[in-house]
């Protein structure tokens, strides 16, 4: 049986959609489900939570500051409606927020004559809220975080056959350089404690893939991955990883003195030199092309960028996300799952359609 396994494995077309095999030569669900996740590519999104900036905000925006109110001029779908379309990396940025009401009245409504309704009774209750730029650029397709992960959690319920769902997550506390502005908290112990706490209120643990289940027995998580110990794609359907997406002084916080990253649910930017190291964000695949070929072969999942700020629509320039589907990337992030009429044509997909095709680079 494991070599009739293998010679499928072998045989795998490239245009094979991995989420959903068509039984066709190469592309059955046995020959599928006994890759590791490391052999897929996927697409998925960036800021995923945000919606539109209300248009007299836009425009008070535009008046103060042109190129920045050019790079917000996005927004996304719900998060159900992404995954339906075949995402399958979500992005949230969220603040801090444990007594409740911080962000009840962001200065934004203020600043504009006129605006559109905002709903801020989510923001009365304790908890990380979810947003890109407190005051300016607020407004989510789910406020909170807990909101997000339950939207996130109804849908694979639903679709238990999906490919493996990274969320990586920005943390706020930069202060915004704007008088009135809402003051930030910073993200001490006791929040790192409390993003663990609000996945798991959502998640049961057999729903992640988790940080001590892939390290196992190696004595670090580098050493782990290197030695492929991620899980076949029978066992990560379903499931979801989280990933910190942020720098060391976040990192280290974190990870609270721990040898590697035990007891922990997310799995954090780091270094490819590591313990800890198992995910890494290379967001330039033009010119960080080495680094993620390096990172790809050391076994780390890694994440880039398609497009971003807007650039790459308003340009119609493909470059950068042909370099990030060649990159050998496991996740690839866009903007433009369908395109923004406003500004182009210009949208990313899968080369050869699909949801998830075998990785360029790690395919068996």
């Amino acid at each position: 049986m494991i070599p009739l396994i293998l010679a499928a494995v072998l045989a795998i077309s490239p245009t094979c959609d991995l989420e959903k095999p068509s039984g066709a030569p190469g592309c059955t669900r046995v020959a599928v489900d006994a890759l590791p996740m490391t052999a897929i590519q996927v697409i998925g999104t960036h800021n995923s939570y945000k919606a539109a900036i209300a248009p007299s905000e836009m425009a008070a925006l535009k008046a103060i500051n042109p190129k920045t109110a050019a790079g917000l001029d996005y927004s996304k779908p719900p998060l159900k409606v992404q995954l339906d379309a075949g995402a399958r990396q979500i992005e949230l940025d969220y603040v801090y927020d444990p007594q409740g009401g911080r962000y009840m009245n962001p200065l934004g409504l203020k600043l504009a004559k006129e605006t559109a309704p905002y709903d801020n009774r989510l923001m009365a209750a304790p908890g990380m809220k979810v947003m890109h730029v407190p005051d300016i650029d607020y407004r989510s397709v789910c406020q909170t975080f807990v909101q997000c992960l339950t939207e996130m959690a109804e849908w694979s319920r639903r679709h238990p056959d999906h490919m493996p769902i990274l969320v990586i997550m920005n943390l706020k506390e930069d202060q915004i350089p704007v008088p009135g502005a809402t003051p930030l908290l910073p993200f001490d112990a006791k929040a790192m404690d409390s993003i663990d706490a609000e996945i798991l209120s959502v998640f049961r643990r057999n729903e992640l893939i988790l940080p001590d289940k892939v390290q196992g027995r190696y004595p670090t998580l580098r050493e782990a991955v290197a030695a492929g110990a991620w899980p076949k794609l029978k066992a990560a359907r379903g499931k979801f990883l989280f990933a910190m997406d942020e720098g060391p002084a976040k990192t280290d916080l974190y990870r609270a003195g721990r040898k590697v990253l035990e007891g922990r649910v997310m799995f954090v930017n780091v270094d490819e030199s590591s313990p800890a190291a198992g995910y890494i964000t290379l967001n330039s695949p033009k010119t960080e092309g080495a680094r993620i070929a390096a990172a790809v072969k050391a076994g780390l999942i890694v994440r880039t960028r398609a497009d971003a700020d807007t650039v790459e629509a308003r340009t119609k320039d493909r470059t950068t996300q042909i370099a990030a589907f060649n990159s050998g990337a496991h996740y690839v992030s866009t903007d433009y799952m369908t395109p923004d009429v406003r500004l182009s044509s210009y949208e990313a997909h899968l080369p050869g359609g699909g949801v998830a095709r075998v990785n360029p680079v790690t395919k068996p």
